[in-house]
């Protein structure tokens, strides 16, 4: 069987009509599509493929897709055919570190991407002020998620809206400021998300503690080499207290896709329709199971049609019954952006 070219644009509507008119067999459907596409046209992949002596063609569900390891994307370019990217996306890490690298053909895609997965969630960004403390990111840059947030920001139309990187101090008299304004005009003005990475969300809170009941707060990101690691219940029980908020929210995504997860109320991660997490067995790389409730994730994000769409992660995970869980990350793998340490 002769995988056929994909058209980009049919393509970008065939994933988010999935977000909208979902059944499993569809998504494993237009995934296997996907798999036998970038098993031929994605080099890297194929090779990769071609290692491990599978045939593609014998390949007739997502369980028996071999991932591709989540690190080949520091050492080689991931591109499904070849092409001139708009952007290079590279992961934040330390000095020492390689550095993943994401080649973007179509910057506009990602946008609406993670604006429709954004909206299914927490609704219209019109509604919103975004203040944004992303220091680690916006010194490094290149970073998928600056782009992503800055996207965000523009479109909320919000004057208070914006990026804070050392200036904490007039964030928090922002923050104070907005959030007296929301408390005595509850009903006609926007909601206010601070979104941060961590170590710097918990500097915040050491220096300026205050009452931001009303305001959502979404974490991501690790220490970045700031502090010592935290488990995610640490940090947020830690902001909790110190923000007088009953929760904190969290975003799940990575260099390497260009889909995100958010989890609200609880610890839970909702995903969009088009982004799919499989669980691994520790010890056995091969082996997936839709059994396994505790393991390490595999992600397919049909949004990758340009890079690849199956890549094994380092993030130890638990399904739940409306998401999955992250749980910590595999011994001995390298501290990443998006992740925390494993809680016992």
């Amino acid at each position: 069987m002769t995988p056929q070219k994909i058209n980009i644009n049919e393509w970008k509507e065939k994933i988010f009509q999935l977000n909208e008119d979902f059944l499993e067999n569809s998504f494993e459907e237009i995934a296997l599509e996907l798999f036998r596409y970038q098993s031929k046209y994605n080099s890297v992949y194929s090779q990769y493929l071609s290692y491990l002596h599978k045939n593609p063609n014998k390949i007739n569900s997502i369980y028996e897709i071999p991932f591709m390891p989540i690190d080949f994307f520091k050492f080689h370019q991931i591109t499904t055919h070849t092409f001139e990217p708009v952007q290079i996306f590279e992961s934040s890490g330390t000095t020492l570190q390689i550095r993943s690298k994401h080649f973007i053909k179509e910057l506009d895609f990602y946008h609406q991407n993670s604006e429709k997965i954004f909206e299914n969630i927490y609704g219209k960004l019109e509604n919103f002020h975004i203040l944004a403390l992303l220091p680690s990111y916006l010194e490094r840059g290149n970073s998928s998620l600056v782009s992503m947030v800055d996207y965000f920001i523009k479109k909320t139309n919000s004057i208070h809206s914006g990026f804070y990187l050392d200036n904490i101090e007039k964030l928090a008299e922002k923050l104070s400021v907005l959030h007296q304004h929301e408390h005595q005009h509850q009903q006609k003005d926007k909601k206010i998300i601070l979104w941060g990475v961590s170590f710097a969300l918990l500097e915040l809170a050491k220096k300026y503690p205050q009452n931001l009941e009303n305001i959502i707060i979404i974490e991501t990101g690790g220490m970045k080499g700031r502090g010592e690691e935290l488990t995610k219940n640490e940090l947020h029980q830690i902001l909790k207290k110190a923000f007088f908020v009953p929760n904190i929210h969290s975003e799940y995504g990575m260099t390497e896709l260009l889909s995100q997860g958010y989890a609200k109320e609880s610890e839970i991660f909702q995903t969009p329709n088009h982004l799919k997490i499989l669980l691994r067995e520790i010890n056995d790389p091969f082996a997936i199971s839709p059994t396994l409730k505790k393991g390490i994730i595999n992600v397919i994000d049909l949004a990758n049609i340009d890079s690849c769409a199956f890549i094994a992660t380092q993030d130890l995970g638990e399904m739940a019954d409306n998401g999955f869980k992250i749980i910590g990350r595999v011994d001995n793998s390298e501290v990443r952006g998006c992740n925390l340490l494993i809680e016992i």
